[in-house]
């Protein structure tokens, strides 16, 4: 398999990058995940309403995707309180990496603590340890704040950015100048995808990038007003909100899907229980496929 010779950075945020990861995690500590911390809805979003914190949801849903679903570490860190008091609705993950968050020196130092305790070996990045909040501006300038309200949104925004804009960190820099292959997607285009790519070192390094970078599209439509947009639509709006164009091929489900811009890759992607969801097999054999033409 060439996939095993590649260094891989997957980028993204929610269940999306969290499945890419669990099909790649035997790829071990040559794949990193840099994952979206701006989510400010359900149990993150009252945390960081709490105390100032990056959103620790994406994060602690990629963590438990790299360990057996079986395992006590993963039951522990997907734990969800019920009931109607205070606790009702938090993820006890999203609890414990809060609280690291506030004893340990940075939020990355927590993530190597949880990473050494469910023994993953895959390196998972926030995009950024500064708390930051998604701004959309709709084409006659009004703007929303939060991605919760942009995930609301009629139409597509105009422009997207971070507020305040932050920095990356380092191993997120050096893990994407020295992929052979970086992973867009899938997810939700504005509030999954589109986030870390706002980081201006994190899209600067991509525009820098030596390795191939591929984009995983959705097998369904999504709830938003991205769905509505071409393919090249889509990769054009990208373009006109980070400066440069980071795509250079798309896999895809959708036979209808063409691009005058990249390299389409068209095949079976679903998973035969969830409709929804990538199979791992056959997410596998598309990445697969794409080294074989694009990459070798």
């Amino acid at each position: 398999m060439q996939l095993t010779k590649l260094n891989i950075v997957a980028i993204g945020g929610g269940h999306g990058l969290g499945r890419v990861l669990s099909s790649l995690s035997f790829m071990g500590n040559q794949l990193t995940g840099i994952v979206t911390t701006t989510d400010n809805g359900g149990s993150t979003g009252r945390l960081r309403k709490r105390s100032s914190s990056i959103a620790w949801g994406d994060l602690r849903n990629c963590l438990t995707q790299l360990v057996d679903d079986t395992s006590i570490g993963s039951q522990l860190f997907n734990f969800r309180f019920d009931g109607s008091d205070e606790l009702s609705g938090h993820n006890l993950g999203n609890l414990i990496l809060y609280g690291l968050g506030q004893v340990q020196s940075s939020p990355l130092d927590s993530i190597k603590l949880v990473r050494r305790i469910l023994r993953v070996k895959t390196q998972v990045l926030p995009m950024s340890e500064t708390p930051t909040d998604l701004m959309a501006f709709y084409p006659e300038g009004r703007c929303r704040l939060g991605e919760m309200s942009v995930d609301e949104m009629p139409i597509m925004p105009k422009n997207l950015m971070l507020a305040p804009l932050v920095k990356s960190i380092t191993p997120c820099i050096k893990a994407i100048r020295e992929a052979d292959l970086i992973i867009l997607g899938p997810g939700s285009f504005l509030t999954s995808i589109v986030p870390p790519l706002l980081v201006r070192d994190i899209s600067n390094a991509i525009k820098e990038r030596k390795g191939h970078c591929v984009f995983i599209d959705n097998i369904v439509a999504e709830q938003s007003p991205a769905a509505r947009l071409t393919l090249d639509e889509r990769l054009q709006w990208i373009e006109d909100n980070i400066g440069c164009m980071p795509v250079d091929s798309v896999i895809c489900q959708d036979e209808n899907v063409n691009s005058s811009r990249v390299n389409i890759i068209c095949q079976d992607l679903t998973h035969n229980k969830v409709p929804h969801h990538h199979d791992s097999e056959k997410l596998i054999n598309a990445l697969e496929n794409c080294v074989n033409k694009y990459c070798l």
